[in-house]
């Protein structure tokens, strides 16, 4: 007999050939995706680099829009020396500095208190913060607009149009989740270190400064990295509470600057487009293994 009986209770041999070759199959795949992946996300951008370098004139006529045939620095420069431009800018900057620094106080102190400080409520509570980060900001400007009128004419206390009033607004925003994103990393940091602290004298606040703060730092700068995200990035909020040009950040005012009706200045705004990415992209390409990493913590634990 040609067949060969297997023992009882024998373990088949695994057919490595087989595995093998789905394995190839598997990254071959994975990397046509990948390659699908990366062209369909670099288009915007290295369009958007081919444009910022093209002339109004060679812009708008019909030639090929991938190639540029008089290259010239002329947006960067133009835009550059703009007095607005570059209040957008600082405006922008202001805003994300400090919606950033409000952002991470409220956080984690309220992540350290409902992930470590248990009391009645605190999960629930946990809960209905990150379900308050599900809310659209479509609805929630609205209400917000009507409470800054109702404290303007309670208390005289003029909100609207002020770069400043974006630093009470964005938190609205940042807070929720990144005080869900600390509580799940500061609950996954073992019980033993802040027992051990307390056992030792020290208190809630030195807990939380000498232990979970540097070890829970990965969380922390993903955390930081969202809230500076999402304040940079920001358009309704701007859109809906400033108008004057010297009070807009950048994503409103290269709107509202660059497009006079209907012409669009393509060179400019997409040259303002690319500046303006310009520092979320340097953070993330710096802090890139801290953010996954504080996010994957944030997701799996707590």
């Amino acid at each position: 007999m040609a067949n060969v009986a297997i023992a009882e209770g024998a373990t088949p041999r695994p057919n490595y050939g087989s595995m093998s070759k789905d394995r190839r199959w598997a990254l071959r795949w994975s990397y046509f995706f990948l390659v699908l992946f990366a062209i369909f996300f670099l288009m915007p951008p290295i369009y958007m680099l081919i444009t910022s370098l093209k002339t109004s004139q060679e812009i708008s006529a019909a030639g090929n829009p991938w190639w540029i045939y008089n290259p010239t620095l002329a947006n960067y420069i133009e835009l550059l020396t703009q007095n607005h431009y570059l209040t957008f800018f600082r405006n922008s900057a202001i805003v994300s500095v400090c919606v950033v620094a409000v952002t991470m106080l409220i956080s984690v102190i309220a992540a350290f208190a409902l992930a470590r400080m248990k009391f009645w409520g605190s999960a629930t509570l946990a809960t209905g913060v990150f379900l308050t980060y599900l809310i659209p900001e479509t609805l929630l400007f609205i209400p917000l607009f009507k409470m800054f009128a109702w404290v303007n004419e309670t208390f005289d206390i003029q909100l609207m149009n002020h770069w400043w009033t974006l630093i009470i607004l964005y938190p609205t925003l940042t807070v929720p989740f990144c005080t869900w994103i600390m509580i799940g990393y500061f609950a996954s940091i073992p019980k033993e270190l802040d027992e051990a602290a307390l056992i030792d004298g020290a208190t809630w606040t030195q807990t939380l400064t000498k232990i979970f703060i540097p070890v829970a730092l990965p969380g922390i700068i993903a955390a930081t990295i969202f809230a500076f995200t999402v304040s940079w990035a920001q358009f309704l909020y701007p859109l809906a509470f400033t108008t004057s040009t010297t009070e807009l950040v950048l994503p409103v005012g290269i709107i509202t600057t660059l497009i006079k009706g209907d012409v669009f200045n393509w060179g400019q705004i997409m040259t303002g487009a690319l500046l303006g990415a310009a520092p979320p992209l340097v953070i993330y390409a710096f802090l890139m293994d801290y953010y996954i990493a504080g996010l994957t913590a944030g997701a799996t634990k707590g």
